[in-house]
């Protein structure tokens, strides 16, 4: 019976959802192109010279060195821009920036999120460009960050150093790591050796076994281990708490886990990534633009994050192309384009309150930390999914070049 009335539910959703929606994808990207622009004209003329974020009631960017964990969201959403436009300055701009980041490809590892950094901006000037100076610095990148793999765990080492409630110096991994593992993906296929493939694999199916709750809802952070490997704990660093469902590390779950697939081709990820999917998309408010945290206690009043939203959106533009369940399919895609009109409306963008893309994301609220901000991850999720639907609508592939 249960069985019966969750496929009926499910059917009402997408009854409720065939409408096709009306967003002029075009016009967004335009949007992006235009706010990109003002804030090229306001960047320093050295570094620290990466847009972070911008702060609630403020109209600048705050900056960051290459070495911070965002660096790679700038010149990646150049990237995005220069394949948009075709215009050799964002090209241009966006080699500049990547370049900032090249020594992170062979200096010691002081975090996981080389892939975030490198594969965001180098990955997408390959994928573009073809430059083989960036397929060497991808190849290293990958070498440095499979430093962090720990075998006896089976997950790649998070934080390298003590952080709050992580039992330094015990092995910690979070949902976060998820995204990193498309760049070791990537190298294993383009002459880094199947070692890599193999960690990959390993990380994502050691999280998926001990990241869950029953109903499918992630903790951010787990503790191993180093020598056992025995799982210590589960904790929510940057959510309300260690039960509750911190919007943006769901989110990385739900991207994760569809690259995993993607890259993998094995359906228990493709299972596990609807799984951790509809269980998010159950619980969103109307405008589909999360919570910070899905448990927040001061819901309707606490802040949203835009940038879950964003991450989201462009997972499920993807996992709408692998699902095999056609109704399925339609829902996620659905959900994607509704997502975006909300990002898209003047709720969400920043518009002429300050140059980046969007309004209303949230980093780390227990810290009181980019509370309510322009964060430049959302910005980069944003204008991806925006592509991938160009591309979608077009008839291309997600990942290819528009």
């Amino acid at each position: 019976m249960k069985q019966v009335l969750l496929t009926g539910g499910l059917a009402l959703v997408l009854t409720a959802f065939t409408a096709a929606p009306s967003l002029n994808v075009d016009a967004q990207l335009n949007y992006c192109v235009g706010q990109a622009t003002k804030t090229a004209a306001m960047l320093p003329k050295s570094a620290p010279n990466l847009p972070r974020n911008i702060l609630a009631g403020k109209t600048s960017w705050n900056y960051i060195r290459y070495t911070d964990w965002t660096s790679g969201f700038w010149p990646g959403t150049l990237w995005y821009l220069y394949e948009f436009t075709k215009d050799p300055k964002w090209k241009a701009k966006a080699d500049s920036f990547s370049r900032e980041l090249a020594p992170l490809a062979r200096q010691k590892a002081i975090d996981h999120d080389i892939g975030f950094q490198m594969y965001c901006s180098f990955g997408n000037g390959l994928r573009l460009t073809g430059n083989p100076e960036y397929k060497q610095l991808l190849l290293a990148s990958a070498d440095t960050l499979a430093t962090l793999f720990n075998p006896k765990v089976g997950t790649i080492l998070s934080w390298p150093r003590s952080v709050p409630n992580m039992e330094w110096p015990q092995h910690n991994t979070i949902m976060d790591n998820m995204i990193n593992l498309e760049l070791l993906f990537w190298a294993a296929k383009n002459g880094g050796g199947k070692g890599l493939y193999t960690m990959a694999v390993s990380h994502a199916a050691t999280t998926m076994k001990n990241h869950f709750r029953p109903d499918y809802t992630s903790y951010h952070v787990v503790v191993y281990d180093r020598d056992t490997g025995k799982k210590i704990k589960g904790v929510t660093h940057q959510g309300y708490a260690d039960h509750t469902m911190w919007a943006r590390g769901q989110s990385w779950a739900i991207y994760g886990y569809t690259m995993t697939y993607r890259e993998t081709k094995d359906p228990v990820f493709l299972d596990f990534a609807q799984k951790v999917t509809d269980v998010y998309l159950e619980r969103l408010p109307a405008d589909l633009i999360p919570y910070w945290d899905f448990q927040a206690p001061d819901i309707p009043d606490a802040p949203k994050d835009a940038s879950a939203a964003a991450v989201t959106a462009s997972a499920l533009l993807e996992l709408s192309t692998l699902v095999k369940d056609k109704a399925k399919a339609s829902h996620y895609r659905d959900k994607a384009e509704q997502m975006l009109e909300s990002l898209s409306s003047a709720q969400y963008q920043s518009r002429s309150v300050n140059p980046a893309f969007l309004l209303h994301s949230t980093g780390h609220k227990p810290n009181n930390s980019e509370v309510d901000a322009s964060i430049n991850y959302a910005d980069y999720y944003y204008i991806e999914a925006l592509l991938r639907l160009k591309k979608l609508r077009t008839g291309k592939p997600v990942l290819a070049k528009l």
